[in-house]
């Protein structure tokens, strides 16, 4: 009986062994699990595996780490789970531990999380009014606790689900997990959600500035305490890792210098079958009953949302075989989510003793035995212990990776932890790293505690981006303003609103783009900046239309540009002499084209009134004059050559033919340099200010005076204000000066001294050097821009302006640049759209086919704008097609355009004028046909020269005029017939 026992108990005991050998993981098979991660983390890199990966590897869009000298006062809000916290957390200057935090935990109803179950299908669209609303409740109810319902406060998202990042404050929910489900929601805008749901209320006004997830947040956290932490776990309900990946490895997002914290989204490994072969059919069981089976398989493997629900299948596995609780089942321990992860940690505490595991079963209904308390924790202990394992044969592939990344044959670097299987499970943590370090050796890897949770990170982030939030724009916004220019527009056509319009629209009288047709040898003058450019122009037809152009470049010294106008006017002809006496044609007449680049009023082509200097100019005695006569009156003093200034155009008029001689579809010009400005083609019906309601002109926008009139106050900053107050027309150009090169250099100069100031960078030192106006020019932003060798020029730029700049701060400086520069690739992209819309609205076509000419050296020497641009363009317009053309040859070639097209139409003129020049006859002429004709009246008179006279007099018969006073109606009809020389006359009488 003892034998029999024995072999029954041994029997019992091999069953369960066999059961639990199956989340037994050897080296080997966690070696291949860390070689597979592995594999998928540079599969979630790359542009062409990306949409496969099973571990998405989401750009976050945040470029570094804190750095300690963050400060400021930030909301941060947690969603994750079943709770919900708010937090305002306070950060003193240059300080680490100066943290402090004040924050509540509300619940999410269950009605909310179990809106899948609980609702119709057409009530899952609603699923995020109601989560939202919710959590701006509680916001709402924890600025009342905090009494700070009145004061706006950058706030920080940590929003704990998977989202495809495209900035900072963009997150597009990709799916649910940890128990939430409304696939309907799924691929909306969180960040756009929380403001709807902040709208709505109307109680209280925040910034959202990040979204982050909660690895990211627990990173920063952590972080701020120990600098080498780039790494951020979660280890709790959900189970993830983000890290700082290098740029040039993301091939997805742009740029290659300097890092971006990934978010690897690693509770998806496995999606693709690659570790079919460690998992058990209690897992596929946990899979196929949870609300999104086939999904998140990894973290399903290693959670504490799922750890708890793979024990209760493995005892009631055990049950039925009657290996536990004498085979018997009870209703309780069939129950879905009764066994909760607590539960594993609690009775796999070694404090814990044999009759404690047993009150906890017998708590959930399960009457124990010893042995069975024993089997339990052991069932316990084998599930969580791979969860460990797998975790840390996932970290182990990423701070693998991390090495090779930095060419290291050894690496330190820490971790930043947060969760609560972390945090509770008396082994975990343990077996999480003895698991790396086995799996990584050549790593030294450090561990440490969030204390505060993901909350703190994200209101670090917040601080980062503090000062630059203002000059990021949404769709939405830039919709706004496209609709805001196209009012200005519609104000600058009328009649009666134009002397007050800011948006000028003045009519240039050019009326067409060039057919191909023009030739001849042209002059292009070209003023508008510090240098002066004189062009000779020859178009030809041989066998195509080819252009010749010869051009010289003539300085244009600081003392004439501030002097009087006759100087600059004497100049400009001084060079004009100076080009044609190189050129051998002073003897000559040529037509002369004049881009001048500056607001004028036009009644004609060849007459331009200017309105008001910019760029610097301020040339006295020219504003309120014709420049065309100026330029005459200079060159007829000097005596030694003859002009024809046939048409005097602007610059984005220029860049517009010239580009219009390469393509006759362009119909709109964009200069983006150091001033900007856009021309396009307008209906001539809708031009209040020109006669005529045939054909089309260009319109010149002077756009760079939009917003003069207040238009753009709530998209300005303290630095555009800053740039206004120091420029030479206070008040005037806002537009050009938000996004021209003239001033971009200078607002990121601003924004430095600022963030210095705080001791958000440079350690807070702040030089002459980068005090004194002017030192970073819109050059300099260019170069830190680049992605190859932007950090390096932002290094060497930074050191001659006296700083000593840190690896993190000169990615903090290509961060500002970048934030600049997309802004004004963004608000010139809302202007461009609202011609573009009205061009497609003239036109009443359902979609656009056009092509915009562009000219400029911000457009041209920036890396990244064109791009920036033409994408935010395709967006915000998309039922266009645009094609945009850069204008090789710059708006001089345009002004000779413009002067061939004026000078064929005067060929024209001519011909036609001398083809009906012999029907003109002149007063003397007109005086002689009357004497002439007085002579032959009286011949056909009289009765000896009748016979002869060209005029011959016949007689009627009829001998007066009827003078009203008849009483009897007569009708008479007479017919005279004319046969050979013969007249007869019938009459008929009644």
């Amino acid at each position: 009986m003892v034998t029999a026992v024995a072999q029954r108990l041994a029997s019992q005991r091999k069953e369960i062994d066999d059961t639990l050998a199956a989340f037994a993981l050897s080296p080997t098979q966690l070696q291949e699990v860390k070689a597979k991660m592995r594999v998928e983390l540079e599969r979630g890199l790359k542009k062409d595996s990306h949409p496969t990966a099973s571990v998405k590897m989401l750009p976050t869009y945040v470029y570094r780490t804190p750095d300690g000298t963050e400060r400021g006062k930030y909301l941060a809000l947690d969603l994750g789970g079943t709770n919900f916290r708010v937090l305002v957390v306070k950060i003193r200057t240059g300080m680490r531990n100066s943290v402090r935090m004040y924050n509540k935990i509300y619940a999410i109803p269950l009605e909310i999380i179990n809106v899948s179950v609980l609702h119709s299908q057409e009530m899952l669209s609603y699923f995020f009014i109601f989560l939202f609303d919710h959590i701006v409740q509680c916001i709402s109810d924890f600025l009342d606790y905090m009494g700070m319902k009145n004061t706006r406060l950058p706030l920080g998202f940590t929003f704990s689900f998977p989202c495809n990042q495209t900035g900072i404050d963009k997150g597009d929910l990709v799916c649910w997990t940890k128990g939430f489900k409304a696939t309907e929601c799924e691929g909306y805008d969180v960040v756009d959600m929380l403001r709807e749901a902040i709208k709505r209320r109307n109680e209280f006004d925040l910034d959202i500035v990040a979204i982050v997830n909660d690895t990211v947040g627990t990173m920063m956290t952590c972080a701020y305490e120990d600098p080498k932490c780039q790494i951020g776990l979660i280890a709790g309900t959900g189970s993830n890792v983000c890290y700082m990946e290098e740029m040039k490895n993301i091939e997805f997002v742009e740029g290659d210098e300097g890092q971006m914290c990934v978010n690897t989204e690693w509770g998806g490994f496995g999606a693709n079958d690659n570790i079919e072969d460690i998992r058990t059919r209690y897992d596929r069981e946990v899979d196929g009953g949870s609300l999104n089976p086939g999904k998140q398989r990894f973290e399903k493997m290693t959670s504490g949302m799922y750890l708890g629900e793979i024990v209760r299948r493995i005892l009631i596995d055990l049950t039925k075989h009657g290996l536990l609780f004498r085979g018997r089942i009870t209703e309780r321990l069939k129950t879905k989510g009764i066994f909760e992860t607590k539960f594993l940690s609690q009775i796999e505490s070694d404090r814990l003793a044999l009759l404690q595991v047993r009150s906890i079963l017998q708590h959930l209904g399960l009457d124990s035995t010893c042995d069975d308390s024993i089997i339990v924790k052991e069932v316990c202990g084998a599930v969580s212990r791979r969860a460990a394992q797998l975790c840390g044969a996932g970290m182990a592939a990423v701070v693998d990776k991390i090495r090779e990344n930095r060419g290291l044959d050894n690496l330190e670097i820490t971790v930043g932890v947060d969760g609560t299987l972390y945090k509770l499970h008396p082994h975990f943590s343990t077996i999480l790293k003895d698991t790396v370090r086995e799996l990584a050796p050549n790593c030294k890897v450090d561990f440490i505690l969030s204390e505060d949770g993901s909350g703190k990170g994200a209101a670090l982030i917040t601080a980062i981006d503090k000062y630059l939030y203002a000059m990021r724009f949404s769709d939405e916004t830039l919709r706004d303003i496209m609709a805001r220019f196209r009012r200005e527009m519609e104000n600058g056509l009328g009649r009666d609103t134009n002397p007050t319009a800011t948006v000028k629209m003045l009519p240039t009288f050019v009326r067409s783009i060039p057919d191909g047709s023009e030739k001849g040898d042209f002059i292009a003058l070209d003023l508008g900046g510090s240098n002066f450019r004189i062009l000779r122009v020859k178009v030809s037809h041989e066998k195509k239309q080819t252009v010749q152009m010869e051009s010289q470049i003539y300085e244009t010294p600081e003392d004439i540009i501030h002097g009087s106008g006759s100087r600059l006017f004497d100049h400009v002809a001084e060079c004009l002499g100076d080009f044609m006496e190189k050129q051998k044609i002073k003897d000559k007449k040529l037509p002369i084209g004049f881009t001048f680049s500056f607001p004028c009023a036009h009644t004609k082509l060849d007459e331009a009134v200017l309105l008001t200097w910019t760029k610097r100019f301020k040339a006295s005695g020219v504003e309120g004059m014709d420049v065309v006569k100026l330029l005459n009156k200079a060159i007829k003093k000097r005596g030694d050559y003859d002009a024809d200034i046939m048409a005097v155009v602007n610059d984005t008029v220029g860049t517009m033919m010239t580009c219009g001689f390469d393509d006759q579809r362009c119909e709109v010009g964009i200069i983006i340099g150091t001033g900007t400005n856009a021309c396009y083609m307008e209906e001539l019906r809708h031009i209040d200010l020109v006669e005529g309601d045939e054909g089309r002109m260009c319109i010149n926008t002077e756009w760079g005076a939009f917003g003069d009139d207040g238009t753009l106050e709530d998209i300005r900053t303290e630095f555009d204000r800053e740039i206004d107050r120091g420029s030479p027309n206070p008040g005037k150009q806002l537009f050009e000066k938000m996004v021209s090169g003239m001033y971009m250099g200078e607002l990121v100069r601003l924004i430095l001294v600022k963030m210095a100031k705080e001791g958000l960078l440079f350690e807070g030192r702040i030089t002459p050097e980068l005090l004194t106006k002017g030192k970073i020019e819109t050059k300099h932003v260019s170069a830190i821009e680049k992605s190859k060798e932007g950090l390096t020029k932002a290094e060497e730029i930074l050191t001659r302006l006296g700083v000593e700049p840190s690896e993190d701060d000169c990615i903090a400086v290509q961060h500002v640049c970048a934030i600049v520069s997309f802004r004004s690739a963004n608000l010139i992209a809302a202007t461009l759209g609202a011609i573009l819309t009205r061009l497609k609205d003239n036109k009443n076509t359902p979609r656009l086919r056009t092509t915009v000419g562009i000219d400029g050296s911000l457009y041209k020497m920036h890396p990244q704008y064109a791009r920036r641009l033409h994408k935010t363009v395709r967006r915000l317009v998309p039922e266009s097609d645009v094609r945009f053309l850069l204008s090789e040859s710059g708006s001089g070639k345009g002004a000779a355009m413009v002067t061939a097209w004026a000078s064929r139409l005067a060929d024209q003129t001519r011909q036609i004028a001398e083809t009906l020049a012999e029907f003109r006859l002149t007063e003397e002429q007109l005086l002689e046909v009357k004497k002439r004709m007085r002579t032959e009246i009286q011949n056909g008179l009289s009765k000896n020269t009748q016979s002869t006279a060209t005029v011959k007099m016949l007689p009627t018969y009829v001998r007066s005029t009827p003078d009203g006073t008849g009483e009897r109606s007569t009708a008479i009809r007479c017919i005279f017939l004319k046969i050979g020389k013969q007249m007869t006359r019938i009459l008929d009488m009644q």
